[in-house]
Parts: C-alpha cells; sequence; structure tokens
C-alpha cells in the first residue's frame, strides 16, 4: 500500500465535515481534539484537519501544524480503521513539541492493541 496522501484520503466538503461533527464522537489531548465516524463507505480512513486562528495567528505557523498532522496520518493510514477523522487542533504547537502532539493523536487515532 503506498504511502501518499491523494485526495481521497481527504475530507473535502463541508457535509462530510458535518456527517463527522454531527455523530458528536470525540476525544481530546492537550493539543489536538479528535472527532471521528463509526465508519466510510471505502475501505481507508480519511483526514479532515482545521486549525484556527486562535490556535496561530500566522498562517506559516498553522501551515507547520497541519503539515505535521498530515505527516503523522500518511505514515500511519494502513494501521487506522475506515473511519473519517477531523483533528481540530487545540492549542498551537512548535517543533519542540510537535513530538508531543504526534504521540497524543497516536493515542486518540490508533485502535487500542488488546
Amino acid at each position: 500500500m503506498s504511502n501518499s496522501f491523494g485526495k481521497a484520503y481527504r475530507l473535502l466538503k463541508t457535509e462530510e465535515f458535518s456527517s463527522v461533527f454531527a455523530l458528536r464522537k470525540q476525544r481530546s489531548r492537550h493539543f489536538v481534539q479528535v472527532s471521528q465516524s463509526d465508519g466510510n463507505s471505502l475501505e481507508h480512513p480519511r483526514l479532515g484537519l482545521v486549525v484556527s486562528k486562535k490556535a496561530a495567528k500566522r498562517a506559516n505557523r498553522r501551515n507547520y501544524m497541519k503539515r505535521v498532522i498530515r505527516e503523522w496520518f500518511r505514515c500511519h493510514k494502513n494501521q487506522l480503521p475506515p473511519r473519517d477523522f477531523v483533528v481540530r487542533v487545540r492549542v498551537g504547537f512548535d517543533a519542540q513539541s510537535a513530538q508531543q502532539a504526534r504521540e497524543q493523536l497516536a493515542e486518540l487515532m490508533l485502535p487500542k492493541a488488546k
């Protein structure tokens, strides 16, 4: 399986985001909040990102956070269940705290080992 992050792996339309938010299945940690659907009709997970100006005023900082989250998703998408995920950044992070944000993403998105 490829490690690309093409359009098939993205939530693009407002309706797709709304359907995930409507389910109210969300979990959060200090840096990120993850909302997820029960499943999608596809065989793979999809990702939507929300990084507000409240989290970081400058566009380059918001873009950095999105890049970190997309990279984590791209590397771990084979381990994720076929669901739609929306990741919302609650508190801005930088290069020093990016590893903590990645760990929180893993904690919130990856299925628990039994």
